[in-house]
């Protein structure tokens, strides 16, 4: 029997603290009804790309702040 996806269904009232970010920037991107009738597994690779770029930069910039704030105290 070939290995497929695993379909796990997604509860947007039930996620993880890293799934927050990660659930609001597919919002951005308008795939939150994707992700909600198909899971994350039913993004494409460009998109899941997307998604991982835009939290990369995200905790970027939050990291940045937060150490220009450390630096005015």
């Amino acid at each position: 029997m070939p290995k497929g996806k695993k379909k796990e269904p997604f509860d947007p009232q039930n996620m993880k603290p890293e799934d927050v970010l990660k659930f609001e920037i597919a919002t951005e991107l308008g795939l939150d009804d994707k992700v909600v009738s198909g899971g994350w597994r039913s993004l494409t690779a460009k998109e899941s790309g997307r998604i991982g770029g835009l939290i990369t930069k995200r905790k970027r910039e939050l990291k940045k702040e937060a150490l220009e704030k450390q630096e005015e105290a």
